[in-house]
């Protein structure tokens, strides 16, 4: 009952980072315009993300312009975009074969050894969705910092972090450490039941005998 508490905490921890992944995803505020060394500030915010760039006015109007081409942007930029899409998808995928292999559940195989071997795919599964996240989030980021301490950059174009940044750790952590709870709750079964098998089957010999 307790292995089985594990899995669902795993699960859920998981479940709710895939969502921040998805919302990290969609999130234009990857990084926000930064005011450091500037006596002035500006009535107008600008945001920018994977997909589009805004504006937000200090009336609380925001305009949005999507990226037009793809093959222009910045080679981070097109990177982050496809580890976070490949992030989402093997999320999606790694639900599903968690839902399977969990013990709580009456889908597929019932046999115990298979639901195990499937739970602990779909924990590997949410480890890489979180693992492309944490690489995309943690790049995009870099490449601000530099940006932002480069003398060569204008102040007025300096970039800091947005609060997307944030949730894609976040989110990340919460896939990663969702995942890994579906992986050990299986594996410390499968032990358990090895040695208490090897203990067994000397007595089982001697009855025989």
């Amino acid at each position: 009952m307790a292995n089985s508490g594990f899995q669902l905490l795993g699960y859920f921890l998981a479940l709710g980072g895939w969502i921040g992944i998805i919302s990290t995803t969609v999130l234009p505020q990857w990084k926000q315009s930064s005011y450091a060394g500037d006596a002035i500030i500006m009535a107008v915010g600008l945001y920018e993300g994977l997909w589009m760039s805004c504006a937000s006015q200090s009336t609380g109007q925001v305009q949005c312009k999507i990226f037009d081409s793809l093959l222009s942007l910045d080679v981070h930029i097109q990177t982050c975009r496809a580890l976070m899409v490949i992030s989402v998808l093997m999320g999606f995928i790694a639900i599903i074969v968690s839902v399977i292999g969990m013990k709580c559940t009456k889908v597929g195989d019932n046999n115990p050894s298979t639901k195990s071997k499937i739970a602990i795919s779909g924990g590997s599964l949410f480890l890489i969705s979180g693992l492309c996240t944490l690489v995309a989030v943690s790049w995009y980021a870099t490449q601000v910092s530099y940006h932002f301490f480069d003398p060569n950059t204008p102040i007025n174009a300096r970039y800091e972090f947005g609060p997307a940044l944030f949730v894609g750790w976040a989110a990340a952590i919460l896939v990663m450490l969702g995942g890994s709870f579906l992986c050990c709750s299986c594996v410390i079964k499968d032990r358990r039941g090895q040695q208490f098998y090897r203990q067994s089957q000397p007595s089982t010999a001697r009855e025989y005998v």
